[in-house]
């Protein structure tokens, strides 16, 4: 019996439109055009958005993830293993569209409320809303919704895991390991978020530089400084983290070639990121940055009561929304009879910035507040 190839580029809807140009340039115009994505821009990633205009937001992260995606897999490419850098640039640019406002705290709270208010038969997973938002929640054109995406972009995003990231139930979660861009769309993200948090952390002096020498992976990386220790860090902080990033490209690349070239039944067992990863030393080094980062940044009092305040908001406006849907917009109150009141509030406030869902928890509970 043959084996039945499903065409990579294959769209869910007939597209006319998507014709004109390669399938990979229609998929990235109708991300980086898509409203999912500009609200990014005000969506926290570890600061909320209005702290400070220097901290990453959602959206740079996405765009760093995204860079370092196509310099992954071209460096693969060059090294002889094949991969598609627009692929793995593509996906890595709506990885993070079904971000909700106030990062995993918000995406915590939006969860709990979803499985309260249907008995725990539903959740909110930001990587199964990405998904929901490209294939139904953005409407840009009239003959189907969703943006029509081509079924390999899709299919990575459904399979899109990190530590902070698990695949949800979706009809291209298959049972077989994503495709070897999406694997590296993966690694480009836990590599991005964790090098500019540190960045961000010292920026906002939550973390010691003086603390950052237990760490090996910096440690290897720092040059002597001379003359610029008047400076302080932040005079060698870029050339560090460059320096960094590319160590790990490279032992990427080479951990990979060398997987690519082992036979199959000297691949890990169970290691569903086999094809695209760090020598086990790295990943080691890796795991002890990311731990330093939870010690330090993560759970740092003003980023704890930080998460507290947003968590207390999204409940609020949730609960507001379940109660009386049309506190809603006309066009999310109408889907309540057909999808239920929790995925409609989930849906709207999925879709919201920190700044805009700030400003309806006023309207909604501050009397003095014109609505």
């Amino acid at each position: 019996m043959g084996v039945t190839v499903t065409d990579p580029f294959q769209r869910e809807h007939p597209d006319p439109l998507a014709g004109a140009d390669p399938p990979l340039v229609v998929d990235r115009q109708r991300i980086v055009h898509s409203s999912a994505f500009r609200r990014l821009q005000y969506k926290t990633q570890v600061f909320v958005a209005l702290d400070d205009d220097h901290y990453r937001t959602r959206l740079t992260h996405s765009l760093e993830v995204a860079h370092l995606a196509r310099m992954l897999a071209e460096a693969l490419r060059r090294a002889g293993v094949p991969a598609d850098p627009e692929l793995a640039e593509v996906v890595a640019l709506g990885h993070d569209l079904g971000h909700p406002p106030f990062g995993h705290a918000g995406e915590r709270a939006l969860d709990e409320c979803v499985r309260l208010h249907t008995d725990g038969r539903e959740g909110f997973e930001h990587n199964a809303h990405a998904l929901r938002t490209v294939e139904h929640l953005e409407h840009p054109y009239p003959d189907f919704r969703g943006l029509n995406l081509t079924r390999v972009v899709r299919e990575c995003m459904a399979k899109h895991s990190t530590a902070f990231d698990r695949p949800g139930t979706h009809p291209l979660q298959d049972g077989r390991p994503p495709p070897r861009e999406g694997l590296i769309a993966d690694l480009a993200d836990r590599l991005a978020y964790t090098l500019h948090d540190l960045q961000d952390g010292l920026y906002a002096n939550l973390i010691d530089p003086a603390e950052l020498a237990e760490l090996p992976l910096w440690s290897d990386a720092t040059a002597p400084r001379g003359d610029s220790d008047a400076l302080g860090w932040r005079s060698t902080l870029r050339p560090t983290v460059d320096r960094i990033q590319t160590r790990l490209i490279a032992d990427a690349v080479a951990e990979s070639c060398r997987r690519a070239q082992a036979p199959p039944a000297a691949a890990p067992a169970g290691a569903a990121g086999a094809g695209v990863a760090l020598p086990a030393a790295t990943e080691a080094q890796l795991d002890q940055m990311n731990d330093f980062l939870l010690r330090r940044l993560y759970r740092n009092q003003r980023l704890v009561r930080m998460d507290s305040k947003a968590r207390r908001i999204v409940r609020d406006v949730f609960t507001a929304y379940v109660s009386e849907p049309t506190l809603m917009p006309p066009r999310y109150a109408s889907r309540v009879a057909e999808q239920g009141a929790a995925r409609v509030a989930a849906d709207y406030i999925a879709g919201m910035t920190d700044r805009f869902c700030l400003r309806e928890h006023a309207r909604l509970f501050d009397p003095a507040m014109d609505v």
